[in-house]
């Protein structure tokens, strides 16, 4: 995990709980985790919004490449 032991975690979240304090970390959590699953989400609605229109695109050309 981008090369990080538990040493350097654990004072990550030291300092972490030292600036924002202990009220303030649960929401910040949960801010990122909410921004990672839309994050998630949004990549994976772009990729299937992307497939028909390349299955559009091909039944173009193929319509195209028939002599009438």
């Amino acid at each position: 995990m981008f090369g990080l032991g538990m040493q350097e975690l654990l004072i990550i979240l030291v300092i972490a709980l030292v600036i924002f304090g202990p009220g303030k970390l649960p929401q910040i959590g949960s801010g990122l985790g909410k921004a990672i699953r839309d994050f998630k989400k949004g990549v994976s609605d772009e990729d299937a919004e992307e497939k028909p229109k390349q299955e559009d695109s091909l039944k173009e050309e193929e319509t195209r490449k028939i002599p009438r």
